[in-house]
């Protein structure tokens, strides 16, 4: 198994078990960057993290992790 495969594999399990927690994360993450900028990138900051969020939950080839 490659380093990329264990790595995938890790990160996998890391949403598989705190989802909720990394979306939270996410989205917090987010607020801090739009409420930075003055809300001027608002739309682009919010579709990125939909995007973060849509990548790490389909690592496991589900669509169920991530909220």
């Amino acid at each position: 198994m490659s380093f990329f495969d264990k790595a995938k594999d890790t990160v996998s399990d890391a949403v598989d078990k705190h989802g909720d927690q990394i979306a939270d994360g996410i989205d917090k993450a987010a607020d801090f960057v739009d409420d930075k900028t003055g809300g001027k990138h608002g739309d682009k900051i919010k579709g990125g993290a939909d995007k973060a969020k849509d990548a790490l939950d389909k690592l496991d080839g589900k669509n169920d992790d991530i909220r």
